[in-house]
């Protein structure tokens, strides 16, 4: 199995995740700090080299509707831009609900306010991954 990386994108931040080696569980790596594309993509880089990451997934943030808003279409864009950085394949992975799952779970954990705000970006991007690895497992 080839490892994936979870990408949570937002305005100010990217939580990022990774799969284990064989693709069964997905384990939150970083937050990227957003203060420019190009310092952005460096970063990302440098992640998809040294774990040897052959695959991304993205959050896509659709409205409860199922329609695509503002927010996903900036996604999309984004997705876009690291398959023709990387040339790596992306996947767009319906995220709705995401940040409010892994929230619950850190209060739940009773996980100090200072410390979620430190780490759900994260575990947003774990939550992705790990829900779409879990929909693609062959049974």
């Amino acid at each position: 199995m080839e490892r994936l990386m979870g990408l949570d994108y937002g305005d100010k931040t990217i939580g990022i995740a990774l799969s284990d080696e064989l693709g069964w569980t997905a384990q939150g790596l970083e937050v990227i700090r957003r203060t420019s594309s190009e310092k952005d993509m460096a970063r990302l880089r440098e992640l998809i080299a040294q774990y040897n990451v052959h695959g991304l997934v993205v959050g896509l943030p659709k409205n409860m509707n199922n329609t695509i808003g503002p927010r996903a279409e900036l996604c999309i864009a984004f997705a876009e831009s690291l398959r023709e950085i990387f040339g790596l394949p992306v996947h767009l992975w319906d995220e709705r609900l995401t940040t409010a799952s892994a929230q619950r779970v850190l209060i739940d954990a009773d996980v100090s306010r200072k410390k979620r705000k430190q780490v759900i970006d994260k575990m947003a991007a774990a939550l992705i991954l790990q829900n779409y690895m879990d929909s693609n497992t062959k049974r």
